[in-house]
């Protein structure tokens, strides 16, 4: 049997396993080839086991590639929300160099994930979960600026992925649990880059000591810019 580079969570679908059972598997994959069987509690060792063994025979050559970190759940994720606010500030008529704090905050995450390539898998997005108060209190934070500073606009935090789940089966969650129009604090001038340095130098430590598949990584912060 040749050694499988990635999970087959495609064939189970096929197979007809239902999409939670799906993810599930492709969750304890990822997270047993980081870390190990031994680190999995009983009852997800025998859910993996039953998993492959419902799955067919791989043969000699038939390994696929790894899934990139741009292509697991949680960041495609994050970059839905990111977009989904791009395009509703394209709406607002900013002025020149002006920029949303929730979007600098998404962009920070995503440039971290890209450098550091955590493995995303189950126990990586169960403790990612935490990052959403981070998000509150820079938020909060940015909303506090004096008007020279900041302009407060409004943003439907939750319609985007309203909309997307009438089309298809998604099972993201809002970025936000507020419905309607909130406050969206747009940062003006230089306070675009001071409030992102700030972010940056918060967030490196909080997601590498956050992260456990990034517990034991030697990688240094990614270079400014």
């Amino acid at each position: 049997m040749a050694k499988e580079l990635t999970h087959r969570a495609d064939e189970l679908a096929g197979l007809g396993w239902s999409a939670d059972d799906v993810s599930r598997y492709a969750e304890l994959w990822e997270y047993r080839q980081r870390w190990g069987a031994m680190n999995l509690e009983r009852e997800d060792r025998l859910f993996l086991r039953k998993a492959e063994a419902a799955l067919p025979v791989l043969a000699t050559g038939k390994a696929t590639v790894k899934k990139n970190t741009q292509d697991k759940s949680y960041y495609r994720w994050l970059r839905f929300h990111l977009d989904a606010m791009c395009a509703a500030q394209s709406q607002m008529q900013l002025t020149e160099g002006s920029q949303g704090a929730w979007p600098i905050l998404l962009e920070e995450e995503l440039r971290l994930l890209d450098h550091y390539q955590p493995v995303l898998g189950l126990p990586d997005t169960i403790k990612a979960k935490s990052f959403d108060a981070f998000r509150e209190q820079m938020a909060e934070q940015a909303s506090a600026l004096v008007g020279e500073e900041m302009q407060l606009r409004r943003h439907d935090f939750q319609a985007a992925l309203a909309e997307l789940k009438e089309k298809e089966n998604s099972k993201w969650r809002h970025l936000r649990e507020l419905t309607g129009e909130q406050p969206y604090p747009v940062l003006l001038g230089g306070t675009v880059d001071s409030f992102r340095s700030e972010v940056r130098s918060k967030l490196t430590p909080l997601l590498r000591q956050t992260l456990p598949s990034l517990a034991e990584t030697d990688k240094p912060a990614p270079d400014a810019g």
